[in-house]
């Protein structure tokens, strides 16, 4: 009983050109007993194995909820007007949601999304002063504006 093919004696490998049909020798010309000769092999591709890193549904679903019960917190004693308790309410509801937000720019910025204007997390380039300054403005003006309201339920 044989082991395997190193056991036997070594012979010369057959020639498989020899063993074609003419009409298919004259085709076959990169042929060799090896396989393809290396200038008929096509080039290797690169393929990236890890999938792109997404935010899955798991991830915003806490964002989502926290970011839902701080907006009706921040929304029902505005609207409704209630006496007593209704500004801390809303000034809780204002918190949870500025939580929420901050919650899910980071988990954005993890997995790599970027606020339009400014650069990504390993461009390597510097933040435009101007985009900033206009973020910062606005994130000022909301900030004013909650407050504003819900100093005038008092």
């Amino acid at each position: 009983m044989e082991a395997g093919p190193r056991d036997r004696e070594p012979t010369a490998a057959p020639d498989t050109r020899a063993e074609l049909p003419e009409d298919l020798q004259a085709d076959t010309p990169g042929l060799s007993p090896d396989g393809p000769e290396e200038q008929t092999a096509t080039p290797e591709v690169e393929v990236e194995l890890r999938p792109p890193r997404r935010l899955r549904i798991w991830q915003l679903a806490p964002i989502v909820i926290l970011a839902a019960v701080g907006s009706l917190m921040f929304a029902f004693p505005l609207a409704f007007g209630t006496a007593e308790g209704g500004a801390v309410v809303a000034m809780l509801g204002l918190l949870l949601s500025s939580c929420a937000a901050g919650w899910g720019m980071m988990a954005a910025r993890r997995v790599g999304h970027t606020w339009p204007g400014l650069a990504g997390r390993a461009s390597g380039e510097r933040q435009d002063w101007r985009v900033v300054a206009l973020y910062a403005v606005v994130a000022v003006a909301v900030v004013v504006l909650a407050i504003w309201r819900v100093a005038r339920l008092r």
